[in-house]
């Protein structure tokens, strides 16, 4: 039986970026990580403790979700940001979480940037290593969650930081293993059962097939559904019968062992 996470980027609150409310509480049902908007792209204090709750109550595991100093774009605009700045404002915001969390008796277990920095930390050294040394100053006990061969893993991995694989089911693939952008076609995943034939190949095979049919490569330790993709409610529970129908036991990475399968 194969093992797999799945995680959903949460407590990012409402905003004209949404085309559909948030369903946070229903989203906290069906996956086992959620990743925590720490107020620099969405949220504020209030959802954080909400939502780090929420998440306590059912078991789930509770992540921070930092991002550029961007509003505005929700996050999703790149920014020239100066390492030492970034640096910075990433232990700020995992640090705000951290502090929310136990405020509610919950407990961080791993980060990972959001929107454009998700991008960003792919290619960019600089960038990739403010991101890391943020974690390293809040908590070397964290773990990062990042693209496979993305430079962010590539610097948590030689920090000590525990590093996890992640995929999108809900996200287009290129034949290089980048995400499409969300400008063009094919960006977005938003069939049910075309999302959850995703996640068993993703976590059976370790496979997922990019636009150009490319079929490209992954050993994910943690599969995405986004909360603010149309229909994310129904694609994560897609997902879930999906996973469960095909034998694998999905259940959160931060309570395995690094080298479990």
């Amino acid at each position: 039986m194969g093992v797999i996470d799945l995680n959903a980027d949460l407590g990012e609150g409402d905003g004209p970026w949404r085309v559909e409310p948030p369903a946070d509480d229903a989203l906290l049902d069906l996956v086992t990580s959620a990743n925590v908007a720490a107020g620099f792209h969405g949220g504020d204090a209030s959802i954080m403790s909400a939502t780090c709750a929420a998440a306590l109550t059912r078991g789930v595991a509770v992540g921070a979700h930092p991002s550029y100093d961007d509003r505005e774009g929700f996050g999703r605009r790149p920014l020239a940001v100066p390492p030492d700045v970034l640096r910075a404002q990433v232990a700020y915001q995992v640090g705000a979480l951290v502090a929310v969390a136990s405020s509610v008796g919950a407990q961080v277990t791993h980060v990972k940037p959001h929107g454009a920095l998700y991008n960003a930390v792919v290619h960019d050294d600089e960038q990739a290593r403010a991101v890391v040394e943020g974690v390293l100053a809040v908590d070397p006990r964290l773990a990062v969650l990042g693209l496979p061969g993305s430079r962010v893993l590539a610097h948590a991995a030689a920090a000590g930081l525990r590093t996890v694989v992640e995929a999108f089911v809900d996200r287009g693939y290129r034949a290089d293993g980048t995400l499409v952008p969300r400008t063009e076609p094919g960006a977005l995943v938003t069939d049910p059962v075309v999302a959850a034939e995703r996640a068993v190949r993703l976590a059976v095979d370790g496979v997922v097939v990019a636009v150009d049919g490319t079929p490209v490569h992954l050993r994910p330790d943690s599969l995405c559904v986004h909360s603010d993709t149309r229909g994310a409610v129904a694609l994560a529970a897609a997902v879930r019968h999906g996973l469960r129908q095909a034998g694998v036991d999905v259940r959160p990475f931060a309570g395995r062992l690094p080298d479990e399968p």
